[in-house]
Protein backbone atom coordinates (compact mmCIF):
# COMPACT_ATOMS: atom_id res chain seq x y z
CA UNK A 1 0.00 0.00 0.00
CA UNK A 2 1.35 3.56 -1.09
CA UNK A 3 2.36 5.83 1.95
CA UNK A 4 1.66 9.51 1.54
CA UNK A 5 3.35 12.38 3.58
CA UNK A 6 1.85 15.68 4.68
CA UNK A 7 4.53 18.44 5.87
CA UNK A 8 3.59 20.16 9.13
CA UNK A 9 5.52 23.02 9.85
CA UNK A 10 6.57 23.49 13.70
CA UNK A 11 7.86 26.75 15.70
CA UNK A 12 11.05 26.61 16.71
CA UNK A 13 11.92 28.04 20.76
CA UNK A 14 15.27 28.54 22.82
CA UNK A 15 15.64 27.00 25.97
CA UNK A 16 17.17 28.74 29.18
CA UNK A 17 20.47 26.61 27.92
CA UNK A 18 20.42 28.73 24.76
CA UNK A 19 19.82 26.13 22.64
CA UNK A 20 16.84 26.31 19.61
CA UNK A 21 14.36 23.25 19.44
CA UNK A 22 11.86 22.25 16.85
CA UNK A 23 8.96 21.79 19.12
CA UNK A 24 5.55 20.31 17.69
CA UNK A 25 2.35 19.49 20.05
CA UNK A 26 1.21 15.57 20.15
CA UNK A 27 -1.75 16.32 19.04
CA UNK A 28 -0.49 17.44 15.69
CA UNK A 29 0.98 13.86 15.63
CA UNK A 30 -2.36 12.16 16.58
CA UNK A 31 -3.99 14.26 13.67
CA UNK A 32 -2.10 12.70 11.29
CA UNK A 33 -2.59 9.03 12.76
CA UNK A 34 -6.04 10.01 12.45
CA UNK A 35 -5.73 11.10 8.71
CA UNK A 36 -3.31 8.35 7.52
CA UNK A 37 -0.75 10.17 6.71
CA UNK A 38 3.42 10.07 7.74
CA UNK A 39 4.64 13.86 9.45
CA UNK A 40 7.65 15.61 7.96
CA UNK A 41 8.07 17.96 10.45
CA UNK A 42 9.88 21.37 8.91
CA UNK A 43 10.49 24.70 10.35
CA UNK A 44 13.31 27.40 9.41
CA UNK A 45 15.96 25.20 11.52
CA UNK A 46 16.00 23.48 8.21
CA UNK A 47 18.50 24.33 5.83
CA UNK A 48 16.74 25.64 2.19
CA UNK A 49 18.24 22.16 0.68
CA UNK A 50 16.40 20.07 3.36
CA UNK A 51 13.24 21.75 2.72
CA UNK A 52 13.08 21.35 -0.71
CA UNK A 53 13.81 17.52 -0.57
CA UNK A 54 11.43 16.94 2.20
CA UNK A 55 8.55 19.14 0.78
CA UNK A 56 9.09 17.37 -2.52
CA UNK A 57 7.95 14.14 -0.45
CA UNK A 58 4.82 15.60 0.83
CA UNK A 59 1.30 15.34 -0.96
CA UNK A 60 -0.21 17.93 1.74
CA UNK A 61 0.69 20.85 3.81
CA UNK A 62 -0.27 21.32 7.79
CA UNK A 63 0.09 25.17 8.90
CA UNK A 64 0.31 24.71 12.85
CA UNK A 65 -0.33 26.96 15.46
CA UNK A 66 2.19 29.44 16.89
CA UNK A 67 3.71 32.82 17.56
CA UNK A 68 1.90 36.38 15.11
CA UNK A 69 2.16 36.58 12.01
CA UNK A 70 4.30 39.99 11.82
CA UNK A 71 1.86 42.69 11.06
CA UNK A 72 4.69 43.75 8.43
CA UNK A 73 3.00 40.99 6.29
CA UNK A 74 -0.15 43.02 5.69
CA UNK A 75 0.93 46.58 5.76
CA UNK A 76 0.76 47.53 9.22
CA UNK A 77 3.16 47.79 12.07
CA UNK A 78 3.04 46.02 15.72
CA UNK A 79 0.54 47.52 17.57
CA UNK A 80 -0.87 44.31 19.54
CA UNK A 81 1.06 41.76 18.23
CA UNK A 82 3.37 39.87 19.83
CA UNK A 83 5.79 36.75 19.79
CA UNK A 84 6.38 37.06 15.96
CA UNK A 85 8.99 35.16 14.01
CA UNK A 86 9.55 36.79 10.48
CA UNK A 87 11.76 33.27 10.10
CA UNK A 88 8.73 31.27 10.22
CA UNK A 89 6.79 33.43 8.15
CA UNK A 90 9.22 33.77 5.42
CA UNK A 91 9.53 29.50 5.53
CA UNK A 92 5.33 28.96 5.87
CA UNK A 93 4.37 31.48 2.89
CA UNK A 94 7.14 30.38 0.52
CA UNK A 95 5.48 26.36 1.61
CA UNK A 96 2.14 27.67 1.09
CA UNK A 97 2.89 29.31 -2.06
CA UNK A 98 4.46 25.65 -3.36
CA UNK A 99 1.32 23.75 -2.33
CA UNK A 100 -1.04 25.89 -4.24
CA UNK A 101 1.00 25.77 -7.42
CA UNK A 102 1.45 21.70 -6.79
CA UNK A 103 -2.08 21.81 -6.43
CA UNK A 104 -1.63 19.77 -2.97
CA UNK A 105 -4.31 20.10 -0.33
CA UNK A 106 -3.75 22.55 2.83
CA UNK A 107 -5.01 22.17 6.12
CA UNK A 108 -4.53 25.75 8.42
CA UNK A 109 -5.16 25.43 11.96
CA UNK A 110 -4.96 28.72 14.08
CA UNK A 111 -1.77 30.76 13.30
CA UNK A 112 -2.07 28.92 10.06
CA UNK A 113 -5.20 29.98 9.16
CA UNK A 114 -4.23 33.48 10.35
CA UNK A 115 -1.39 32.97 7.67
CA UNK A 116 -3.46 31.48 4.43
CA UNK A 117 -5.27 34.57 5.07
CA UNK A 118 -2.66 37.28 4.86
CA UNK A 119 -0.40 35.29 2.09
CA UNK A 120 -3.42 35.84 0.06
CA UNK A 121 -3.67 39.38 0.80
CA UNK A 122 -5.84 39.15 3.84
CA UNK A 123 -5.36 41.16 7.08
CA UNK A 124 -5.51 40.89 10.84
CA UNK A 125 -6.75 42.10 14.04
CA UNK A 126 -3.07 42.19 15.86
CA UNK A 127 -5.26 41.87 19.47
CA UNK A 128 -8.58 41.20 19.94
CA UNK A 129 -9.03 42.10 23.38
CA UNK A 130 -8.25 45.78 22.45
CA UNK A 131 -9.74 45.88 18.46
CA UNK A 132 -12.68 44.07 18.33
CA UNK A 133 -15.76 42.66 20.65
CA UNK A 134 -14.12 41.86 23.74
CA UNK A 135 -17.81 40.03 24.98
CA UNK A 136 -15.48 36.45 24.37
CA UNK A 137 -12.07 35.90 25.42
CA UNK A 138 -10.74 34.32 22.90
CA UNK A 139 -6.90 33.87 24.71
CA UNK A 140 -8.00 30.53 26.86
CA UNK A 141 -4.96 28.89 25.95
CA UNK A 142 -5.46 27.11 29.52
CA UNK A 143 -8.11 25.14 28.45
CA UNK A 144 -7.35 23.74 25.46
CA UNK A 145 -9.02 20.64 26.32
CA UNK A 146 -12.61 22.15 26.87
CA UNK A 147 -15.39 24.43 25.14
CA UNK A 148 -15.15 28.09 25.11
CA UNK A 149 -17.95 28.77 22.61
CA UNK A 150 -19.88 27.36 20.04
CA UNK A 151 -19.40 27.74 16.47
CA UNK A 152 -21.68 28.79 13.81
CA UNK A 153 -21.28 26.46 10.31
CA UNK A 154 -23.00 27.99 6.94
CA UNK A 155 -22.08 27.47 3.32
CA UNK A 156 -19.36 24.95 3.76
CA UNK A 157 -18.64 22.95 0.78
CA UNK A 158 -14.67 21.38 1.21
CA UNK A 159 -15.88 21.32 5.00
CA UNK A 160 -18.91 19.87 4.32
CA UNK A 161 -18.29 16.34 5.16
CA UNK A 162 -17.06 17.43 8.42
CA UNK A 163 -19.73 19.41 9.87
CA UNK A 164 -23.10 17.76 10.41
CA UNK A 165 -25.68 20.45 11.94
CA UNK A 166 -24.55 23.96 11.22
CA UNK A 167 -22.89 24.10 14.69
CA UNK A 168 -20.06 23.11 16.82
CA UNK A 169 -18.22 23.68 19.97
CA UNK A 170 -14.89 24.39 20.11
CA UNK A 171 -11.61 25.75 22.08
CA UNK A 172 -10.23 29.04 21.58
CA UNK A 173 -6.30 30.24 21.97
CA UNK A 174 -5.71 33.08 19.90
CA UNK A 175 -5.67 36.93 20.28
CA UNK A 176 -5.75 37.69 17.01
CA UNK A 177 -8.36 37.01 14.01
CA UNK A 178 -9.11 37.71 10.40
CA UNK A 179 -10.05 41.27 9.94
CA UNK A 180 -9.95 41.78 6.20
CA UNK A 181 -10.29 38.45 4.20
CA UNK A 182 -8.57 37.73 1.40
CA UNK A 183 -10.71 37.46 -1.87
CA UNK A 184 -10.08 34.29 -2.78
CA UNK A 185 -10.68 33.12 0.66
CA UNK A 186 -14.69 32.06 1.46
CA UNK A 187 -15.63 32.43 5.68
CA UNK A 188 -17.86 29.51 6.41
CA UNK A 189 -17.78 29.52 10.03
CA UNK A 190 -17.97 32.09 13.11
CA UNK A 191 -17.98 32.83 16.76
CA UNK A 192 -20.87 34.28 18.47
CA UNK A 193 -19.10 37.33 18.29
CA UNK A 194 -18.73 37.63 14.30
CA UNK A 195 -15.13 36.48 14.05
CA UNK A 196 -14.26 34.11 11.56
CA UNK A 197 -13.58 30.99 12.55
CA UNK A 198 -13.24 28.43 9.27
CA UNK A 199 -12.36 29.80 5.88
CA UNK A 200 -12.03 27.41 2.82
CA UNK A 201 -10.13 28.25 -0.66
CA UNK A 202 -12.07 27.77 -3.78
CA UNK A 203 -10.07 29.22 -6.46
CA UNK A 204 -11.03 27.18 -9.38
CA UNK A 205 -8.27 24.21 -9.85
CA UNK A 206 -6.89 24.53 -6.50
CA UNK A 207 -6.67 21.52 -4.26
CA UNK A 208 -8.56 20.70 -0.72
CA UNK A 209 -7.26 23.64 1.04
CA UNK A 210 -9.24 24.90 4.23
CA UNK A 211 -8.45 26.24 7.83
CA UNK A 212 -10.07 26.64 10.94
CA UNK A 213 -9.50 28.98 13.79
CA UNK A 214 -9.19 26.05 16.91
CA UNK A 215 -7.30 23.81 17.59
CA UNK A 216 -9.06 20.93 16.20
CA UNK A 217 -5.51 18.23 17.48
CA UNK A 218 -6.59 19.12 21.02
CA UNK A 219 -9.85 17.47 21.29
CA UNK A 220 -9.02 14.61 19.17
CA UNK A 221 -8.91 12.08 21.77
CA UNK A 222 -11.84 13.65 23.98
CA UNK A 223 -14.59 13.58 20.81
CA UNK A 224 -15.00 11.44 17.93
CA UNK A 225 -16.64 14.47 16.01
CA UNK A 226 -15.61 17.33 14.22
CA UNK A 227 -12.52 17.54 14.65
CA UNK A 228 -11.59 13.45 14.06
CA UNK A 229 -13.33 14.15 10.64
CA UNK A 230 -11.81 17.23 10.13
CA UNK A 231 -8.18 15.26 10.10
CA UNK A 232 -10.10 12.46 8.03
CA UNK A 233 -11.56 14.51 5.70
CA UNK A 234 -7.66 16.04 5.12
CA UNK A 235 -6.03 12.67 4.68
CA UNK A 236 -9.15 11.84 1.91
CA UNK A 237 -8.27 14.84 0.04
CA UNK A 238 -4.23 14.10 0.58
CA UNK A 239 -4.99 10.75 -0.80
CA UNK A 240 -7.00 11.70 -3.86
CA UNK A 241 -5.15 14.26 -5.33
CA UNK A 242 -1.75 11.74 -4.83
CA UNK A 243 -3.85 9.16 -6.84
CA UNK A 244 -4.91 11.61 -10.09
CA UNK A 245 -8.54 11.03 -8.72
CA UNK A 246 -10.60 14.37 -10.07
CA UNK A 247 -13.18 14.61 -7.58
CA UNK A 248 -10.47 16.58 -4.58
CA UNK A 249 -9.87 18.99 -7.35
CA UNK A 250 -12.31 22.09 -7.65
CA UNK A 251 -13.65 22.69 -10.89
Amino acid sequence: MAEFFAAVTAPVRRTEAGMDQTVLEAGYLRGMRVSGLLPLVMSQLDDSATRERMFAAASGLVLTGGEDVHPQRYGAEPAGARNMSPERDEMEVALLFQALERRIPVLAICRGMQLLNVALGGTLHQDLATDFDASIDHDRWRDFGGFVHSVRVEGEQLLGDVFSNGRTDQNSAHHQGVYMLAGDLSPVAWAPDGLIEAVEYRRPGAAWTAGVQWHPERRIDLDCGVNRRLFETFGDAVRGVSNGNGPRLLR
